[in-house]
């Protein structure tokens, strides 16, 4: 299983992503989800990934062939809706070729992907991309997406992100976002992948990766924790 949240805000876009792939409980693996796409001057482009490990491999892979290959890739799309529009038909090409060579074997070949980033000429913008190759995007109303396992995340999302939240208070509440899903669904775990993007700087090299023995995440987890305790102490009583 996986997780992932990407924000689309007033100054720009934040991505987080955990990079844990499981398949039972004797079968863990770590794969990157995130995977960036870049000329430096008019496209910048950010991939999170859900699902099966082999299709979403197959879709960066074309992805990034085609950029060389082809003459209609990532790099000559005019626009973010026609880049989403253009990775659901791949990824719906992929399910649908391997489901037909019979590869499957009754495993879910499906996936999802939050697809960010910037052309220039327009706004920043995100896009969730279902396995049927369709898509949403994110709206000031509703800021942000996630895949995989949310649930545990999305609380805190709620109550904190809205589009006029600061880049930098975005990544801290996703960061929190995370460690709450780590602590209660083992499918998810460090390292983490982390980006900001910044509106009009076409650059997508704001990144890191937080592994289990980063001070400032071990900081960021223990003041939540913490945090949390305290203030439930300090909560009124309930009477009967």
């Amino acid at each position: 299983m996986t997780y992932c949240v990407a924000m689309r805000l007033a100054d720009g876009l934040v991505f987080v992503a955990d990079s844990r792939t499981n398949a039972g409980v004797d079968n863990i693996s770590t794969f990157r989800k995130l995977f960036t796409f870049g000329n430096g001057r008019d496209h910048a482009l950010v991939l999170l990934s859900a699902g099966n490990l082999a299709t979403t491999q197959s879709i960066v892979e074309l992805l990034r062939r085609r950029i060389n290959e082809a003459e209609e890739n990532l790099m000559t799309l005019p626009s973010m809706y026609d880049e989403a529009a253009y990775i659901g038909k791949l990824m719906r090409e992929i399910i649908d070729r391997d489901t037909h060579n019979q590869q499957s074997q009754g495993v879910d070949l499906s996936c999802n992907l939050l697809l960010g980033g910037q052309i220039r000429g327009e706004a920043p913008r995100l896009f969730q991309i279902y396995p049927q190759g369709n898509f949403i995007e994110a709206s000031i109303e509703t800021p942000y997406f996630q895949i995989g396992e949310f649930k545990y995340g999305k609380p805190i999302l709620d109550r904190i992100v809205q589009y006029d939240t600061p880049l930098e208070t975005a990544l801290k509440c996703g960061l929190i976002s995370m460690d709450s899903t780590i602590k209660s669904n083992l499918t998810v775990d460090l390292p983490l992948d982390i980006l900001i993007y910044e509106t009009n700087s076409f650059s997508v090299s704001r990144t890191r990766q937080i592994s289990a023995d980063d001070e400032e995440f071990l900081q960021l987890r223990k003041g939540w924790g913490e945090g949390i305790k305290k203030l439930f102490n300090e909560l009124p009583q309930c009477s009967l």
